[in-house]
């Protein structure tokens, strides 16, 4: 039902009511009031009436019963009535006939008690309708001897108002039409009203152009038509009109972002799914979806689990559903029969992952290769290379000591430079065994399907001397001094050969790196559930520029200087990919001519 028939009916139905309560209200009052008003005429008349009377007549007449004989009453209008203390009439004015006992009669009733009565009904005696008065007669003695009662035939209400019947529908029935007419333009008025309102908000009709130069003329003409309205409902359209050019805007800028948002997700080499808190699909790119072969599968009210097959993937996306937090892994898929690797990216929207979550994934299937064949290359060139190179230092060690060259006979000069040159072979051979020996760790490292023993409880004092021992040779040459800040209890759970390899690393490139005569701290401690490994020097320092690049492989800051100590650029990659195989980091602190500090953060289990 439109708001312009609930209005009408409603206020037609409410109208109709309260005009009929009103009419019905007022006859009832207009009836009462007419016999009250009779009533109260009659009381005078009998009163009246009463008092003309000869007192004398009425006591002789209600004591001897003779009264009849001399007392008469003629009047057309009144009928009036004599009866007894016992309630028989003694004389009736229109009644001739015996008539039976009146002591019932609610009048009599009154008056035998000392009181006038009155009384509406239906006469049993006469048989027509009056009103009754009746008013007590007393003797000398004020006794109560009888009754006086006076009558009236008075017509119905109804009667008397019959005439004016007609003349008085015919003003209703005008006045109702007046009404409703006035109730219909009101209803009307306000279903036009909102009728403007809601093409506003469905933006259709004659404001469909609002937000254009050429819908002015529309709007003044409307807001003229509207000046006869009220004022809420002037300033709710203005309102409206607002709003209505408001989400035009933004609706045309939200489907602008969503087509430039489509493009984007479409074009990306990434697979991106989105999906609600459920997580049943919301989105998914074409890159996802011939990933998972669902190019011809609808993903509407389709699960995580269904479309990717992958459990692990399902409990990594509940995890950040219940916690909130963004989670990064690698995972594997089988794609067109083949296995390929992916960085996978989770993320949250809404509050806690209320919304749901997003999650992306970047295949790193080629790169893994190609980072695999390198290492593979790395490693079976160190092999390699590592037996001639071993070979070519052994020889040149031989013929260094071969009696030939400590031969009187042999010139010095020639021995001497042929030792020079037999002493350049074996020193670049040494550091090419290095540098073979760096490489081949580093492989060691990077094979994640490499045989390693198990991680020990291991005390970190012993470490630490087996790595000064090394190192003791190069600190008594350049007269640097090792200082150890270890408590001798202090135990973790670790990989100790590795450990040693990188304290002998920092602890080399503290000495190599600082002045002579120097000193070198190593410290271990725990703090904040980490095992912290620390190699610090007052050298030369490093400046700021160098340092996020200090752990790559080959990097050097003075090239020059390191080629000098024999360095082969690897030893902090070897520190880095230590720290990462025992779930930590590396970290450096330096400033140039300050000194640096080398520390390693291993986390330990509770």
């Amino acid at each position: 039902m439109t708001i312009f028939r609930k209005s009408l009916v409603t206020l037609g139905l409410a109208t109709f009511a309260l005009v009929s309560a009103l009419v019905i209200s007022v006859l009832v009052f207009m009836n009462s009031l007419y016999y009250d008003t009779n009533a109260r005429a009659l009381s005078n008349t009998a009163s009246a009436v009463f008092s003309v009377i000869s007192e004398e007549q009425l006591r002789d007449y209600f004591e001897t019963g003779t009264a009849g004989r001399h007392f008469s009453y003629n009047d057309n209008h009144y009928r009036l009535t004599l009866i007894d203390k016992n309630g028989e009439v003694l004389w009736d004015s229109r009644v001739e006939d015996r008539m039976v006992n009146h002591l019932d009669r609610e009048e009599v009733h009154a008056a035998l008690e000392g009181r006038e009565g009155k009384a509406l009904r239906n006469s049993l005696s006469a048989g027509i309708r009056q009103l009754y008065a009746a008013l007590p007669v007393k003797d000398s003695y004020g006794t109560v001897t009888g009754v006086f009662r006076l009558a009236v035939e008075v017509p119905s209400f109804w009667q008397r108002v019959s005439a004016a019947v007609l003349p008085f529908l015919c003003f209703a029935a005008v006045l109702v039409f007046a009404v409703f007419m006035g109730i219909f333009y009101f209803s009307r008025s306000l279903s036009l009203s909102l009728d403007r309102l809601v093409n506003i908000a469905l933006d259709t009709g004659e404001f469909r152009h609002i937000d254009t130069g050429a819908g002015e003329e529309t709007a003044l003409a409307s807001q003229s038509a509207l000046a006869s309205q009220a004022e809420e409902i002037l300033t709710l359209e203005k309102a409206l009109r607002s709003m209505s050019s408001e989400l035009k805007l933004r609706l045309g800028e939200a489907t602008t972002e969503g087509r430039r948002l489509e493009a984007i997700l479409n074009s990306m080499s990434e697979a991106v799914i989105a999906m609600d808190s459920n997580l049943l699909l919301l989105l998914v790119n074409p890159y996802a979806r011939t990933l998972f072969s669902l190019e011809n599968r609808s993903t509407q009210k389709l699960s995580l689990l269904e479309a990717t097959h992958s459990t692990e993937l399902e409990w990594i996306a509940r995890k950040v559903l219940e916690t909130g937090t963004p989670q990064e892994t690698e995972l594997c898929f089988h794609s067109g029969g083949a296995e390929r690797r992916f960085h996978v990216s989770i993320t949250p929207f809404g509050t806690n992952g209320s919304g749901g979550i997003v999650i992306v994934m970047d295949d790193l299937t080629r790169i893994t290769r190609l980072e695999q064949i390198r290492k593979d290359f790395v490693a079976n060139v160190s092999h390699e290379l590592r037996t001639p190179i071993q070979i070519m230092k052994g020889f040149s060690e031989t013929i260094l000591d071969l009696p030939l060259l400590s031969l009187e006979k042999a010139d010095s000069a020639e021995n001497e430079q042929l030792r020079h040159y037999i002493g350049i072979i074996q020193k670049n051979a040494g550091i090419m065994e290095n540098l073979i020996s760096d490489l081949l760790s580093l492989a060691n490292l990077e094979d994640e399907n490499g045989i390693r023993p198990d991680k020990e409880e291991l005390l970190l004092m012993p470490l630490f001397e087996e790595a000064i021992t090394s190192v003791e040779l190069q600190a008594k040459k350049m007269q640097t001094e090792i200082i150890v800040e270890c408590s001798p209890d202090l135990k973790a759970k670790l990989y100790g050969s590795f450990i040693i390899q990188v304290l002998v690393n920092l602890l080399d490139n503290a000495i190599k790196y600082s002045h002579k005569s120097s000193q070198v701290w190593a410290r271990a401690f725990l703090k904040d559930n980490c095992l912290v490994l620390e190699v610090e020097d007052n050298g030369i320092g490093i400046p700021s520029e160098h340092q996020e690049r200090l752990f790559e492989r080959f990097y050097r800051v003075d090239k020059a200087r390191s080629k000098e100590a024999g360095g082969t650029g690897l030893g902090l990659a070897i520190v880095r990919h230590i720290a990462l195989l025992h779930g930590g980091k590396a970290e450096v602190e330096s400033h140039a001519g300050e000194g640096s500090v080398f520390r390693l953060r291993i986390p330990q289990k509770d």
